[in-house]
Parts: C-alpha cells; structure tokens; sequence
C-alpha cells in the first residue's frame, strides 16, 4: 500500500497542477455520486450539488479561501439532503488546501465556518457517529499545516542558500581585487626598477664599469625580490602552492628608498615620532603606498629627487611622498589603476588617501593617513 501511494505521489508530482486538481475534482465528484446511489439518493439535482461541492476544487491553489467557501455551501447543503457520505472528501481537500495556503487571517475564518458547517450539519443524536469526521477534518488541516511548514522552510533554505552564494561570489571577487593590486603593485615596481636600471646599463659599461656591475646586481635583486612576492601572492590559489614568504612591512620601506636611489632618484627617507609595531594589514598598506609612489615617480615624473617622510602621532601614521617632477598632468593620468588601489587599501584599513600637486605647484604628492589601534 505504501508503495503503491509512493507511485501515486510521483506521477503527480511530474503532472501540471491543474490535471492533477481537475483528477481530484474529479474522484470527489464519483464518491459523491456513488454514495448517493447507495443511499438511494441518486436523484438530479445531487448530480448539481455533487457538482457544486467538487468542481471548485480545479482552482483551489489559485483562490483557496473561495473555493474552500463555494465547497462548504455543497457539503453542508448535501448533509442535510442525506445525499453524503459519513466522510465528505471535497471539503477535507479544501480543509487540507486553506491550512496549507492561506494566511493566518483567511485560515481563522475557514476554520470558523467549517465549524459552522458541521453543527450544521451534524445529526441530532449522532454525536458519536459523527466522530470519524471530524477527526478527518483533524488530520487533514495538520497535513495542510505541515506542508506550509515544510514549504516555508524550503524557501528558507534556498534563500539561505542564496545568499551563501552571494557572499561567497563578493569573497571571490574581493580576493581577485585583491591579487589584482598585488600583482600590479610587484610587477609595475620591480619592472620599473628594471627598466631604468637596464637604459642606464650600456651607458655605465662603456664609462663605470664597476658601476656597470651594480646596476646588474640590482636588476637580478629586483626580479628576484618580484618573484618571491609573485609566488605570495599567486600562492592563495593553490591550497598545493609554496610556503608564503612574509609579508613587506614598514621595515621594507628603507629599502624601498634605496632602490629608487640606485635607480638614479636622489631619494631621502625621513622619520619623524617614535616607531612602533602595527597590524600586518596596516603595515602592508603603508608599504604598497610608499611603493606605488615610487613607482609613479620612476616612471611617469621624469623627477630628479623624491622624499619619503613619515609621521608617527598618537593616533595615526602619516605617509608622504613628493617629488619634483613634472606631476600627473605631463606624465600618468591621476586616476590610473595605482592610485585607485591605493585608494582602496587605504579605504579598507579605515585612512585616508589625498594626491596631487605638491605644496609650491610643482611634482607630485602623496599624502596617506593611516589609523594606529
């Protein structure tokens, strides 16, 4: 019997809803009518009856609450014709129907005229014969019920779901960002650095060459120090990947300076406040800041000398890095893919970021505030 109710509930569930209501409309119709002729009651105007009380459930997903009101006219009009069994099938539908369905408000008033129906309806004397019934009515609305509550936890859990995929599309993307400015950071420095150092080569072999080796020895430095921050970087995308070197802090940043002074910059750092430990993220930014600008100098300014000064203060760190090139306006386009991820590290550790002339006019300036915990 179970296996057979199984059988039955997957063909209807690969049916359109209609076909499988207007099959139920349908059988309710027959059980009416086969009663009547049991009871010796098939006359014409049960057939109406029988139709009125059972049709209606062809539309009972679309209009619930009505259906459920046309079906209980019919039941209680054939109880009190006799011309119904002690089980009426259309209305435990609609029963099952409206607790599944309705909302709160339209189920109590269901629930109160299905009441009203049954006394009704209900046999003077027959208390106990009527038991069956209303037990029916009992477990068809628990099963109408349990469906809502099965149906509202379903919608749950794809929306759960839903939005899991969400946040986990925005982690995907954050990430990608961020690899992206890692990437633009290492490579546009480093090869800037290169560039520089390789033009100036042929020059200081023919006139240094002694110089001529220091200028190679820093463009081996350069593109090994680019790779090892590649691999970093590129290693979160591969659970197999090498162990990650450290992180550049704000110990990097000296020799930072010093690269862009054998890149032929007269390049100065300048410390001001007393130094102390700060979040790896926060150290990370500061570097990346003081880094891109230096690789916006080499390649865009065409500057002769840059400075780098740093600020301690209670509550923050401040970054500045100027030069005295020609600025943004004859060399990179201010809103370049450097300064907007300058722009977005310093955003993400809670600074502030300002760019433009520096102070008489002339070069390009830096400005970083970054919050100390």
């Amino acid at each position: 019997m179970r296996a057979w109710w199984d059988r039955l509930v997957e063909w209807g569930r690969g049916r359109p809803p209609l076909v499988v209501d207007a099959l139920v409309a349908l059988a309710c119709y027959l059980i009416i009518i086969i009663n009547a002729f049991t009871k010796d009651r098939a006359e014409w105007w049960v057939f109406v009856l029988a139709g009125l009380n059972a049709t209606p459930l062809i539309w009972r997903r679309r209009y619930p609450f009505l259906v459920t009101a046309v079906t209980g006219v019919g039941t209680t009009w054939l109880a009190l014709e006799h011309a119904i069994g002690e089980i009426p099938v259309a209305q435990l539908v609609a029963t099952y129907t409206f607790a599944a369905i309705c909302p709160l408000a339209h189920r109590a008033v269901l629930l109160l005229g299905t009441l009203v129906g049954v006394g009704i309806s209900l046999p003077k004397g027959e208390l106990l014969a009527f038991g069956p019934a209303v037990i029916a009515f009992v477990v068809a609305y628990a099963m109408g019920t349990s469906a809502r509550a099965r149906r509202d936890r379903i919608a749950m859990l794809e929306e759960r779901t839903r939005r899991f995929a969400e946040e986990q599309h925005a982690a995907a993307a954050q990430e990608r960002e961020r690899i992206a400015r890692e990437v633009h950071d290492i490579l546009a420095h480093s090869m800037s650095l290169v560039v520089v150092q390789a033009e100036a080569g042929p020059v200081v072999v023919r006139s240094d060459p002694g110089r001529a080796e220091e200028v190679f020895d820093t463009i081996s430095a350069t593109a090994r120090e680019a790779l090892v921050q590649l691999r970093r970087a590129l290693g979160v995308l591969r659970s197999d990947g090498p162990p990650r070197a450290p992180v550049p802090d704000l110990d990097a940043v000296r020799p930072l300076v010093e690269n862009a002074r054998r890149a032929g910059l007269a390049a100065t750092l300048e410390e001001y406040g007393q130094p102390r430990p700060v979040p790896a993220d926060l150290g990370v930014t500061a570097y990346r800041v003081v880094q891109e600008s230096l690789t916006n100098t080499l390649r865009h300014a065409g500057a002769g000398a840059v400075r780098v000064r740093m600020d301690w203060a209670d509550a923050a760190l401040r970054l500045e890095v100027s030069d005295d090139g020609r600025g943004p306006a004859d060399g990179g386009p201010p809103g370049g893919l450097g300064l907007v991820g300058m722009r977005e590290r310093v955003s993400a550790v809670g600074g502030t970021l300002s760019t433009g002339p520096g102070p008489d006019g002339t070069g390009f300036r830096v400005a970083a505030t970054l919050p100390l915990p």
